[in-house]
C-alpha cells in the first residue's frame, strides 16, 4: 500500500498508472466471472479519471495518503481475492521501482554516505536530470501499459 504512496508524487503520476492497473484487474475479473469487484474496479476507474481531470499537470487538487493508500490497499486486496498476488509484480512494477529506489537510495546513504539517485523516489531523480514533469509521467505511463499488457497476455495463455 506504501507503494503507491511513494509513487504520488508528480501531478497526474498515481493517477495514470492506476487506471493502467485498475483495467488490468478488471479483465482479469472478467475471466472468472465476479460481477460484484468488476463493479468495484469500475466505479474506482470512474473515481480515479475524474479525479484526473483535476489532477493532470498543473494540478488543482491532490490525493494525499489517504487516497494513495486506499488504492495500494485495493490492489493489494485484489490480488489475494483473485488467488494469484504475483499479478502484483506486472500491475503494480512502477510501484515496486519507486519503493526498491527508496530502499537502495536509504540503504547506500546509511552504509556508505552516498546517494545512488539524486532524489528518490526515482521519478524525482528524472526530474532533477532535466526531464520534464510530463515527460516522466508518461514514460511511467507506457511502463505500466507494456507491463499489464504482457502479464494479461502471458495469462491467457495458461
Amino acid at each position: 500500500s506504501n507503494a503507491t504512496n511513494l509513487t504520488d508524487g508528480l501531478d497526474g503520476l498515481l493517477a495514470g498508472t492506476s487506471l493502467v492497473s485498475l483495467f488490468g484487474f478488471f479483465y482479469l475479473y472478467t475471466l472468472i466471472g465476479n460481477i460484484e469487484l468488476m463493479t468495484l474496479i469500475l466505479i474506482t476507474i470512474v473515481a480515479i479519471a475524474v479525479f484526473f481531470v483535476f489532477n493532470w499537470n498543473p494540478a488543482k487538487i491532490f490525493m494525499g495518503d489517504t487516497g494513495s493508500l486506499a488504492i495500494g490497499a485495493l490492489f493489494a486486496g485484489l490480488a489475494i481475492n483473485y488467488a494469484n498476488i504475483w499479478v502484483l509484480l506486472p500491475f503494480g512494477a512502477v510501484y515496486i521501482l519507486e519503493t526498491c529506489s527508496v530502499i537502495i537510495q536509504v540503504a547506500s546513504y546509511k552504509t556508505r554516505k552516498k546517494r545512488v539517485f539524486k532524489m528518490a523516489p526515482i521519478h524525482h531523480h528524472f526530474e532533477l536530470k532535466g526531464w520534464p514533469e510530463p515527460k516522466v509521467i508518461v514514460r511511467f505511463w507506457i511502463i505500466s501499459i507494456f507491463l499489464a499488457i504482457l502479464a494479461i497476455a502471458t495469462l491467457k495463455m495458461r
